[in-house]
């Protein structure tokens, strides 16, 4: 009986170690490319062994070949007719072959990830929700490109460029690109984001604020002190590395770049875990005739997969959506500034959406545009330094510009809220067709994607519109005009001078001179005159003597008049006509010295192109190639077809000849005489050349056909030029964009925006100023006649003073002259007289003594006077009978 029994205990202990010895068999997918992971795969299977006492596990590794399906097919069914317990995908993209079978078979299958797509998946989040249009991504290696590529494809908006490693290949690629990225991402290890972030500041690609983002796959910490700008970085929460390890949270965790392995080891134990929770069979599997036969194992398995998902405890959750197992990772997006640090602003898990942590603000991200221009003035140029006199530069070497497109791109750019670079063509200037049907300058940056918008002096055609899109125009006053130099005024101090001929001054000194030489004459010998009849005239009259007379003439050209004019009727008939000379000469000396003056300061070579074009003396010119020159071109062309065409019809034998019989052609051809002068003039290269040679030609003989806005700009920078005419040809400038560009609607209500803040016209008065004009000299037409006209008048006034002056000093001279020889004469005839008088000489009265010894003081006090002095004609002896002559007055001499 007890032999019995214990036999029967060891067969019942046989078959319960026969029914717990579990067997499992894993089929596992994987990329042809990962030759690393069947070894790793090998690994985890040998330690679910070792954790799962009693049950066996196996796996058949199939590297999937994308570029050979079929083959990896057939692999894949002898895998499964061996028998399966679980399929497990390792691939970067669903294998839909793999699914049809498990679908069929009923095999239960699970996709998961080892590497850093669910990171790259995560950040796409935030990459959408801000409003990410285009991302540039650096991964370590080749195969991380592609996981990359496959876990975005079909998920995101967001179009990528990814690349493996950095390089200055790289470097240059990232510079080059068209358009530029809005964002650029990084993922990798610490060390590999360290190092790559680091040479992107080296090769001087970061410049803008939170556009490079740093995705670190290790559970490393971020060396803030090498980040150059605000940065947003994106980790998973470090206690994910202990829950790999099995460790508590708090522990110290290194993976040593063995986060793969783990996350293997984890899932193929946690896959091992459930089969034998379901206890799962291995079932051999025919891929000729699927049945369903695992049907019932894998919607028991697929059931507590979900079940633990609800458990956020759990390492994985179930993604039924993509029939993914994936690891609960718990992310950290942080974002750096200089002063704050890092600062953590999001918090989620993987199976969770993407959102900020309560009252987080993100900056606001300002969007980034390559805007294209060309040299112009005074649109565009080159900002120099007022020192120096050298042009400023950029730290990357460009140089940096100012005009009035660049504080418009200023203004728009702070309206609407981006950064922006300015691009000046390498080719061409504003945009032409080449024979290849391409377009170079600003229009073909545009096309090809270099810029995002041009703007410049860009001129709306029918070409340009097949290519570009325009924006309503910024500029509406721009033409062609004609610049030349202001005659320069021969200018003398003696100019209304000119006014009369040589002959008519000369005439003019003749009549005063006859005038007053006859006014002379017939006071002469007229018997009415005041000299012949004084009885008449019982007053005292002026007399007209020779000297009288030429001073009566000349001053009756003065306002107040010659004076009392002669009486006798004879005088007063010459005096009346000579009246009526004056007052002509008069008013038409004033009339012609005013419109002399007047039209010598309105006076142009040329007012009109017409006129321009009918002259010889003023050669002109244009820039060679530019829309000027090509206007010009153009209005040939069209005077050579009209012509032709006008030939054909009035030549044509079948059409009505009598309403085209005309004498003359009907149409003016002056577009193909100007074409040849300015052929003749040879056109300048640039428009500088051609200010300069107007400069040069001080007779104003030469004028330069450009653009108006710059010729108006340069005529109030250089007061030598002048405008002629008025503008030709107008056209509008506008901003463009690409094609469909999004941006056109919104720079339209910008542009409108700033056109009600009168900002444009503000712009205008900026470089259009015409108040700088007034220090100009003569810059205003109508401020009248200058000294320079009428010094000459001043001259002669100066010069009669003078003569006054030295004719006072002559009449005082004289006058002392002739008081000194009285007194020489009166001294003389004493002296004489004392001859006759006896040797005693009496005593003279005491006055005469007086007077005598006054007289012989100022003959002492001249030293040179004449001692012998002749009184009256001639000097007559006194006779025997005379003893004594008095010569002194009879009251005494008063000096």
């Amino acid at each position: 009986m007890e032999l019995h029994v214990l036999f029967l205990l060891i067969l019942l202990m046989n078959l319960g170690c026969v029914v717990s010895e579990l067997s499992l068999r894993f089929v596992i997918i994987t990329e042809i490319q990962e030759v690393e992971l069947p070894q790793q795969i090998g690994r985890a299977m040998k330690v679910a062994e070792e954790k799962t006492p009693g049950t066996t596990v196996s796996d058949d590794v199939i590297l999937l070949d994308r570029q050979n399906e079929e083959e990896s097919y057939r692999k894949l069914c002898s895998a499964i007719s061996k028998g399966v317990s679980l399929i497990i995908d390792l691939s970067w993209s669903p294998w839909e072959a793999a699914e049809e079978l498990s679908s069929s078979a009923g095999i239960p299958l699970v996709r998961t990830v080892l590497g850093s797509q669910q990171m790259v998946g995560a950040f796409n989040s935030y990459l959408e929700s801000r409003n990410a249009t285009d991302a540039a991504i650096l991964l370590e290696s080749e195969s991380d490109v592609d996981q990359t590529l496959y876990e975005l494809l079909g998920r995101s908006h967001i179009r990528v460029w990814v690349h493996a490693g950095f390089t200055k290949d790289t470097a240059n690629a990232l510079k080059s690109m068209r358009p530029e990225p809005s964002f650029y991402v990084i993922v990798g290890d610490s060390a590999f984001v360290a190092n790559t972030y680091k040479r992107a500041v080296k090769e001087k690609l970061v410049k803008r604020n939170y556009r490079w983002n740093l995705i670190l796959t290790d559970y490393e910490s971020l060396d803030e002190s090498m980040l150059a700008l605000p940065t947003v970085t994106l980790q998973t929460d470090p206690v994910e590395c202990c829950n790999l390890l099995n460790l508590k949270e708090d522990c110290s965790c290194t993976l040593n770049g063995q986060k793969k392995q783990y996350i293997l080891n984890n899932i193929i134990q946690y896959s091992v875990d459930v089969l034998i929770k379901i206890e799962a069979d291995l079932i051999k599997i025919d891929c000729a005739n699927p049945a369903g036969e695992m049907n019932a194992t894998k919607e028991r398995f697929y059931q507590v997969l979900e079940e633990d998902s609800t458990n956020n405890e759990t390492l994985f959750f179930w993604d039924e959506e993509r029939s993914s197992l994936l690891l609960r990772s718990r992310f950290i997006l942080s974002t750096y500034k200089e002063v704050e640090g890092l600062q953590r602003v999001a918090y989620w898990y993987a199976n969770e959406e993407y959102k900020l942590l309560p009252g987080v603000v993100l900056d606001p991200l300002r969007n980034f545009f390559r805007i294209g221009t060309s040299a112009g003035v005074p649109w565009t140029m080159v900002k120099y330094d007022p020192v120096t006199g050298e042009p400023l530069m950029t730290e990357d070497g460009q140089p940096i510009y100012e005009g009035y497109c660049i504080d418009l791109i200023d203004k728009i750019a702070e309206t609407m809220g981006f950064d922006y670079e300015i691009v000046t063509p390498k080719s061409g200037s504003f945009g032409r067709r080449l024979p290849n049907g391409s377009w170079d300058g600003v229009v073909g940056d545009l096309t090809t994607g270099e810029t995002d918008i041009a703007v410049a002096a860009l001129t709306m055609t029918a070409e340009r519109e097949e290519v570009v899109d325009f924006v309503a125009p910024y500029f509406e006053q721009t033409g062609i005009l004609i610049a030349i130099r202001k005659p320069i005024r021969k200018t003398s101090l003696f100019k209304f001078m000119t006014v009369l001929r040589t002959e008519v001054w000369l005439s003019i000194v003749a009549a005063l001179l006859l005038t007053g030489f006859m006014i002379w004459l017939l006071e002469k010998y007229s018997p009415y005159s005041a000299r012949n009849n004084p009885d008449a005239y019982p007053y005292p009259c002026r007399e007209f003597t020779l000297k009288e007379s030429f001073w009566f003439a000349l001053t009756s050209f003065t306002p107040q008049g010659g004076g009392e004019a002669p009486k006798a009727l004879s005088g007063r008939t010459l005096v009346a006509a000579y009246w009526l000379f004056v007052v002509l000469m008069l008013a038409t000396f004033t009339a012609n010295l005013a419109a002399f003056l007047t039209v010598e300061r309105m006076q142009t070579p040329v007012a009109s192109l017409e006129q321009l074009a009918r002259q010889s003396r003023i050669n002109y010119t244009v820039v060679e190639g530019s829309t000027v020159h090509q206007y010009f071109i153009n209005m040939k062309f069209a005077e050579d077809t009209l012509y032709r065409v006008w030939k054909e019809i009035t030549l044509n034998a079948t059409s009505d000849q009598s309403q085209y019989r005309v004498w003359d052609y009907p149409i003016r051809e002056q577009y193909g005489h100007i074409l040849l002068a300015i052929n003749a003039s040879e056109p300048v290269p640039d428009a500088e050349t051609g200010f300069q040679q107007v400069n040069e030609h001080s007779e104003a003989d030469f004028a330069f056909i450009h653009d108006s806005a710059e010729i108006k700009y340069e005529i109030t920078r250089n007061c030598n030029l002048t405008e002629v005419g008025d503008v030709f040809a107008e056209q509008p400038y506008a901003i463009a964009v690409q094609q469909g560009s999004r941006l056109q609607e919104d720079l339209s209500k910008t542009l409108l925006d700033l056109q009600k803040e009168r900002f444009l016209e503000q712009l205008s008065s900026k470089y259009w100023n015409e108040t700088a004009r007034q220090a100009c000299p003569d810059s205003d037409e109508s401020e009248g006649i200058t000294l320079e006209s009428l010094g000459g008048v001043f001259i002669a006034t100066l010069f009669g003073l003078g003569l006054a002056m030295i004719t006072l000093a002559w009449e005082v001279f004289y006058y002392k002259r002739k008081e000194k020889n009285k007194v020489q004469a009166l001294d003389s005839t004493i002296e004489k007289t004392e001859a006759f008088v006896e040797k005693k000489k009496e005593k003279l009265p005491s006055k005469e003594a007086e007077n005598v010894a006054k007289i012989r003081k100022r003959k002492k006090a001249s030293g040179n006077m004449v001692k012998t002095v002749t009184i009256g004609d001639q000097f007559k002896p006194a006779g025997k009978g005379i003893s004594y002559i008095s010569v002194y007055p009879k009251e005494g001499y008063r000096p």
